[in-house]
């Protein structure tokens, strides 16, 4: 089944892994053992506009003072360490950055907004810590995650591969009193980086040479090393349980390998991959009921009709448009199953 955030660890991700291993050390750190400098900590605009403490929009939006919003915040990012994978270390960091840097300022209009309006002054009651870059994260995770059923509870409400992820998010959002200022904040910048207003992306990004002097002293110490391909089967699973995911463990070697044996070929030949050879029976999955076989071939063999819309949702992922087609007709024009595929590639 296909996992929204994937699983293969911190493998590829080590920007992630240090957004969870540096904040979370820093944030016990203050809490158990010095917590009387959490005050320079603390996420106050009050303090910004009147005292012109400007050094606060940096510290006040790196480490939360509260731990289980440090607990929630990590255990998204960990979520989200898809992104790093698929779009690039230097990608993800820009995007991050830009949402970090447009959050500060929705914050002050929020604020002001909330007090003139209302009269409710929360300039110094925001939560600290790097949160508004993990709502703004939410953005790209509701766009191109694909939505898959797991489960179903009395017979109307779904449980998909997204729903934990909302829940843990809501779980966030709900944890403070003001917080959900720097959550609407977090996501209008996340909105605004991912459509490219006023060409934003090209203004807030990581430069060339700071991603490569990263990547020489910080890469290093957050790599992660390659998972082995076998995994782990459960101690307290049953007998059918153990041996059907010891069947799905060798059916995804098998056509693992079968993708990377006809990769190797497009790389000498060049062109398309022949997708009919990695799902020869999903191309005859509707077949199934006729039964005159010869007539089921020559259903089989017809070009089937593929959604544009899907097209469209597999290319936002970074796909190519060629890719995408092929992937698609040789699934029956399953996205779940075509997304999977070529998301674990």
């Amino acid at each position: 089944m296909f996992a929204s955030t994937g699983s293969s660890g911190l493998y590829k991700a080590p920007l992630s892994k240090s957004l969870l291993l540096v904040p979370s050390a820093l944030s016990l750190f203050l809490a158990l053992l010095l917590p009387h400098c959490q005050k320079f900590f603390l996420y106050d605009l009050q303090a910004v506009k009147n005292d012109f403490q400007i050094w606060r929009l940096i510290c006040g939006r790196i480490i939360c003072v509260d731990l289980k919003d440090t607990f929630c915040s990590s255990l998204l990012i960990y979520n989200f360490r898809i992104f790093e994978r698929r779009f690039g270390s230097r990608k993800f960091a820009s995007f991050l950055l830009g949402s970090w840097v447009l959050s500060a300022l929705f914050d002050f209009i929020l604020v002001e907004a909330l007090q003139h309006a209302f009269g409710i002054t929360a300039a110094s009651n925001l939560p600290s810590g790097f949160l508004a870059p993990v709502f703004a994260l939410f953005v790209p995770f509701y766009c191109s995650i694909p939505r898959i059923q797991v489960a179903q509870i009395l017979g109307q409400f779904s449980i998909t591969n997204k729903t934990l992820i909302y829940i843990l998010g809501l779980q966030l959002f709900t944890s403070g009193s003001y917080i959900w200022i720097v959550a609407i904040s977090g996501l209008i910048s996340g909105m605004c980086y991912s459509s490219r207003v006023l060409k934003i992306d090209q203004v807030l990004y990581v430069p060339k040479w700071m991603a490569t002097l990263f990547s020489w002293t910080l890469e290093p110490l957050f790599s992660s090393s390659e998972p082995t391909s076998e995994g782990g089967i459960g101690m307290g699973a049953t007998v059918d349980i153990q041996r059907q995911q010891r069947m799905e463990l060798l059916d995804r070697q098998l056509t693992l390998s079968q993708f990377a044996h006809v990769r190797r070929q497009r790389q000498r030949q060049g062109g398309m991959i022949n997708w009919n050879r990695l799902f020869p029976p999903l191309r005859q999955r509707r077949n199934v009921n006729y039964q005159d076989g010869q007539q089921s071939e020559q259903q089989a063999s017809l070009p089937l009709e593929v959604s544009e819309e899907q097209v469209a949702r597999l290319m936002e992922m970074g796909f190519s448009r060629g890719d995408a087609l092929e992937a698609l007709r040789a699934s029956n024009n399953d996205l779940n199953v075509a997304t999977n595929f070529l998301l674990q590639h």
